[in-house]
């Protein structure tokens, strides 16, 4: 299988990430979204899969030392709230247990992520002793829940208690809503976009081992300090703007001969960084959103040192539409690049990147787009990126005139063109009515449910257009009866060699089927002590037959 969780973007000297490290005397607990959605796909390949091979290649590294457990929900039924299992418990040299239970796990349900939550705190005794919780997630509540009221209240009851959140492929408004889960705890939110972004950040939390303390600070001097602080640093976006407010990070590292400590003294969201440190040679980092700059300084205790960064960076906006002055499509994603940096977002994105020319991309569906601007310095760029999508609206019936097929029917909208081999290309599907976006073209309409598969037309859409395709099955419904059977099995009518095609089976006595219009048998199987039977019946459109053998 191909992978693509290669590319991690390792953190270099001038990563001002604020790690999450996990101590030996620590219990920690993986919460795993296994619900439905986890079917979705991220650059053609579900997320379940990716999250199977990401845990399966980052698990090995965390040290056997370390306490870990898992829990996962939405794995066993659908529409339950209370699918929460806890299935490996914290324990040391854990990681290859976890790794094999997420390789089997087959996500079909809710997401109760603040029962989950909950239940791993309480599973680890947290009011008592020292926890934490990774919880990776690809949605947002829907068990009637508040993961920000639960986390004020772990944080309340917690003897040390810290709940990391991974959103899995989450928009920016769908990670507000669970971020605070770790915000209130002191902990942090991660967002993951794609493979490389989680693994990242299954680093940052699962994996990352306890830094070793830092040198004590030289005692002070008996004497205080004249000035109130020694280090007053202060950023700007360009050289003669305004200083830079939005809250960047700074930390301040101790340099010993010559060598970056690894554990900063201190460090905090400000405008302006004022802090008073012992004399020495120190290593400065600041980060704003995606950019990251660091200096060396030295600091002496009656002078006041006042760096200034210049980030000679701007503002880009991004508005995703289909269509030139459409409306923005919350669902596309866009991803922006200038100077080494890199940010991403779905719907309307506002972006702080280096000056010059920087690469836009543009993603709905099948659809891709890219194009170029200039970010200036201390400046805002505002780019409208034209899709050039449009929407086919799908549905199905069983005859014409209905009724309408409420089943979980297959959609796929395949290019109405076939390449030499005669395949078409898949642009996009889904499984019941959806409204499914495509770029610009013709295509045709496949549908299928059990042993019905039909293709439309050829249609055309265009940019912006919403295009209805409501296809006709011609199909019926067959419930079969056979006390006492082993088995059930459909067969069409014979071919011109007399061979009949297995249309469906299964094991039991009953069998409630879809077919298309047409005659065919139901061929019933028995125990050695009563022979087989077969029992010819025809399937009407939009019509239910029963085949009963008593």
């Amino acid at each position: 299988m191909t992978r693509i969780l290669a590319g991690f973007v390792v953190c270099l000297a001038l990563d001002l990430a604020v790690s999450a490290p996990l101590h030996a005397e620590e219990r920690t607990m993986i919460v795993l979204d296994a619900s439905g959605s986890m079917w979705g796909q991220i650059e053609g390949r579900t997320k379940i899969e990716i999250a199977r091979e990401t845990l399966a290649e980052v698990l090995p590294a965390v040290p056997p030392k370390n306490a870990l457990g898992l829990i996962v929900y939405g794995h066993r039924s659908r529409g339950d709230c209370a699918d929460i299992e806890m299935i490996v418990p914290p324990a040391p040299d854990s990681a290859g247990a976890i790794a094999d239970v997420v390789r089997g796990l087959n996500p079909k349900g809710k997401t109760p992520l603040s029962d989950a939550v909950r239940r791993a705190a309480e599973e680890m005794r947290y009011t008592e002793d020292k926890a934490s919780v990774i919880l990776i997630t690809d949605g947002i509540e829907t068990c009637n829940a508040d993961p920000c009221a639960l986390g004020a209240e772990l944080e309340a009851a917690g003897f040390d208690f810290t709940a990391h959140v991974v959103g899995f492929g989450l928009s920016h408004e769908e990670g507000t809503q669970v971020a605070c889960l770790a915000e209130a705890t002191g902990g942090r939110y991660i967002e993951a976009g794609d493979a490389a972004t989680l693994a990242n950040a299954l680093r940052e939390t699962v994996v990352a081992e306890a830094a070793p303390e830092p040198e004590p600070a030289p005692e002070p001097e008996p004497e205080p300090a004249a000035l109130p602080f020694n280090l007053r640093a202060t950023v700007s976006l360009g050289e003669d703007g305004p200083d830079y407010t939005d809250n960047p990070r700074w930390e301040l590292f101790p340099v010993v001969d010559g060598t970056v400590a690894k554990r900063e003294i201190q460090g905090a969201y400000a405008a302006a960084f004022e802090v008073s440190a012992p004399a020495g040679d120190y290593e400065l980092h600041l980060r704003a959103h995606r950019i990251k700059r660091s200096m060396r300084l030295t600091l002496t205790e009656d002078i006041l040192s006042e760096p200034h960064v210049v980030l000679d960076a701007g503002w880009l906006v991004v508005r995703p539409v289909r269509v030139a002055g459409g409306e923005v499509e919350r669902g596309a994603r866009v991803d922006a690049a200038s100077g080494g940096v890199e940010d991403g977002s779905y719907g309307e994105g506002r972006f702080l990147l280096p000056a010059g020319q920087a690469t836009i991309k543009g993603r709905q569906a099948a659809a891709r787009t890219e194009v170029s601007a200039t970010i200036v310095a201390d400046k805002e760029t505002v780019v409208e990126l034209v899709l050039g999508t449009g929407v086919v609206r799908v549905s199905a019936l069983y005859a014409p005139g209905g009724p309408v097929v409420e089943d979980a029917v297959r959609f796929d909208i395949l290019s109405a063109a076939t390449d030499l081999k005669g395949k078409r290309e898949d642009v996009n599907g889904s499984y019941g009515a959806k409204d499914l976006d495509v770029p610009a073209g013709d295509f045709v309409l496949r549908a299928r449910l059990e042993g019905v598969l039909v293709l439309s037309e050829p249609f055309t859409v265009a940019a912006g257009e919403l295009v209805t395709q409501e296809i006709i099955l011609d199909a019926g419904v067959v419930a079969i009866s056979a006390p006492g059977a082993r088995r059930i099995d459909i067969l069409g009518p014979p071919d011109l060699k007399g061979n009949r095609k297995n249309i469906g089976g299964t094991y039991g006595e009953s069998m409630v089927y879809t077919l298309g219009a047409g005659t065919y048998s139901a061929v019933i199987g028995y125990e050695a002590d009563r022979p087989d039977a077969e029992l010819p019946f025809i399937i009407t459109a939009a019509q239910r037959t029963e085949v009963n053998n008593p």
